[in-house]
């Protein structure tokens, strides 16, 4: 009697796991499916002139999974250089969405339809616009110069953008021409792209420096950040960094602090001297963070980049650099009395972002100084 019953028990409780295994398939097919992830991954690197963005943005192209264009937003501004910079940020919003689906169409509207792939803003930056099917003179998994490749890849048609950026499984975009983080919502809540973010800073009182080798180049971009008036005279180009600093904090706060749901996990904040102080594990992070295997052939490709003797002088110039002497050179060559005023109007941001203030001549010359804070989550689980 006792077994009967207890073989009773045991098929009740076989036939009320199989009507509850019912009732979830049924509860779950009630529910529409989860919106699955684009295949492709989409990446954007934000930051500010003379930051080091062009050095992180090789990061990325050099990798043979990369399709990488630098700045295509220029070409925005190129256009329209008489409005300012924030009311131009939906256009530029606009075209990069359009990119990072491969649309090149959309350069109609700010470039002559009559054109090649070298009338592309630093097309010669993206080794994915050096191989195959872009150019049949390298191969994808070659470390390819800009040099080489403007001198031997230059004359193929536009189309062949289009082409190659079909090809990959991740395009990687770099900008400087946003200054909050608010305005690109629309594509990180967009089920067509699968976008991350990359924001990287550096030392103001570096990119100041950095900046005043630059005036001419800048001239423009600077007139449409703060209006001609405020870039004139002594203050220009304080009143221009300024205006940079603030949009580092308006950009950090959206994407970590005032946190939204569809933001965790897809911002990511990278300080410069980070990168060039640890080079090889700094790079092993953005490309974890971007879904990206750091081949060995790229490793020695970093170590040997950073290692260098040169000094960086040129803009957007990558080339084997003493990276670390690079990034401190403005502490041998900007005079106090300047960093004194750009400590000033910059004095939120970096504290913000993990920058010490100096307080003299001395602690200015101190090499042995360390001039970086620990400050917010690991780098890459920012947001999550």
């Amino acid at each position: 009697m006792l077994k009967s019953n207890k073989t009773i028990v045991i098929v009740v409780l076989a036939v009320q796991s199989i009507v509850f295994m019912c009732f979830l398939a049924q509860l779950r097919s009630s529910y529409p499916p989860q919106e699955q992830k684009p295949a492709q991954v989409h990446i954007l690197i934000l930051s500010s002139w003379r930051s080091g963005s062009s050095f992180t943005g090789q990061l990325f192209s050099q990798h043979p999974d990369v399709f990488y264009l630098m700045e295509p937003a220029w070409h925005v501004w190129t256009a329209m250089y008489q409005n300012r910079a924030k009311t131009l940020q939906m256009a530029a919003r606009d075209l990069i969405r359009s990119v990072f689906l491969c649309d090149m169409s959309v350069f109609d509207a700010y470039m002559s339809t009559r054109r090649n792939k070298s009338d592309l803003f630093q097309w010669e930056t993206s080794r994915a616009l050096c191989s195959p099917p872009a150019c049949d003179l390298f191969q994808r998994n070659h470390i390819i110069s800009k040099t080489a490749c403007k001198t031997l890849c230059s004359r193929y048609p536009f189309s062949k953008v289009e082409e190659a950026c079909k090809t990959y499984s991740h395009t990687v975009l770099k900008e400087v021409r946003f200054f909050d983080l608010m305005v690109l919502y629309p594509l990180l809540t967009d089920p067509s792209l699968n976008l991350k973010i990359i924001h990287l800073v550096r030392d103001p009182r570096a990119v100041f420096h950095s900046r005043e080798k630059t005036v001419a180049a800048l001239m423009r971009d600077s007139n449409m950040v703060v209006g001609p008036q405020k870039n004139q005279g002594e203050s220009g180009p304080y009143n221009v960094m300024q205006e940079i600093c603030k949009s580092h904090i308006r950009i950090y706060t959206e994407g970590s602090q005032a946190l939204p749901s569809f933001l965790k996990g897809r911002y990511m904040l990278v300080r410069y001297e980070d990168i060039v102080n640890d080079p090889l594990a700094k790079a092993e992070q953005l490309y974890k963070f971007a879904e990206l295997h750091f081949t060995p052939k790229l490793q020695v490709w970093v170590y040997n980049i950073t290692h260098g003797k040169g000094l960086g002088m040129q803009a957007f110039d990558i080339s084997s650099r003493d990276a670390v002497n690079v990034s401190q050179a403005w502490r041998k060559n900007l005079p106090f009395q300047k960093i004194e005023k750009l400590q000033n109007v910059c004095k939120d941001a970096m504290d913000l972002l993990g920058y010490r203030l100096l307080m003299s001549k001395e602690e200015q010359k101190d090499t042995a100084l360390n001039l970086l804070f620990t400050q917010g989550p690991p780098p890459g689980d920012t947001g999550s």
